[in-house]
């Protein structure tokens, strides 16, 4: 049995309070050996919703494509990156919230409520409010998962030509079978997550490294000097 599609309700509920404009948004790639996280923001024309927006993950790619352009064409959107050196600093986590924050602030017009997709809200100017699942259940958080996927996708294509023999344009960074043996047999590149296991046993292999994660205290420091620098 299909799942229901994600609906508007949430967004027109605000709407009705006065509460607009209403973004939505969500992330890809956090799972893969290589590549960025893209996080991606959008505010959906109540009077321009593209008819079919689901959950990414639900969608054939042609039918992802084509919403990508018609979400474009009518609503707000940005999109934030977060590089494999950030996740290597910080961790996929922190990492994938820092690009789905910098998305809501590139925004071109400041929202007044957020939802995200998951269970931490976003330090945003606005009220954020997470929702687990929610890319199938809040349009918006739907809409920001198709340009979030398409736009990573796009981007890991254009890397599989520079590094050709790694298949990044057919898995796009995930640790299929495939993947660990391009892996195993031409070492990383720089688009590899170094502290991700295969990619950890693979720089040992071919470069001779023993990577060791930052200690946590270590990733506070630097977090904490970052957000002084945007302070000042």
């Amino acid at each position: 049995m299909r799942a229901a599609a994600p609906s508007f309700r949430r967004e027109r509920a605000l709407i009705k309070r006065g509460v607009w404009p209403v973004a939505g948004c969500d992330e890809a790639g956090r799972g893969p050996l290589a590549g960025p996280v893209v996080a991606a923001a959008v505010i959906l024309d109540p009077k321009r919703i593209p008819k079919g927006i689901d959950d990414s993950k639900r969608l054939s790619k042609e039918r992802r494509e084509q919403l990508f352009e018609d979400i474009c064409a009518t609503a707000l959107v940005s999109v934030a990156v977060a590089p494999p050196s950030r996740i290597d600093r910080d961790n996929i986590l922190r990492a994938s919230l820092w690009a789905l924050t910098r998305a809501v602030r590139a925004l071109p017009e400041a929202p007044k409520h957020v939802f995200v997709d998951g269970r931490d809200r976003l330090a945003t100017s606005c009220d954020c409010e997470a929702v687990i699942g929610g890319d199938g259940i809040v349009l918006s958080i739907a809409a920001a998962s198709i340009v979030a996927k398409v736009s990573r996708d796009r981007l890991m294509c254009r890397l599989a030509l520079d590094h050709p023999g790694y298949g990044f344009e057919q898995h796009m960074g995930y640790g299929v079978p495939a993947h660990l043996e391009a892996l195993d047999r031409l070492g990383p590149t720089i688009h590899h997550r170094r502290f991700f296991a295969p990619v950890a046993a693979s720089r040992r292999k071919h470069y001779g490294e023993d990577d060791t994660p930052p200690k946590p205290a270590q990733i506070e420091m630097l977090v904490a000097s970052e957000q002084t620098a945007v302070a000042n």
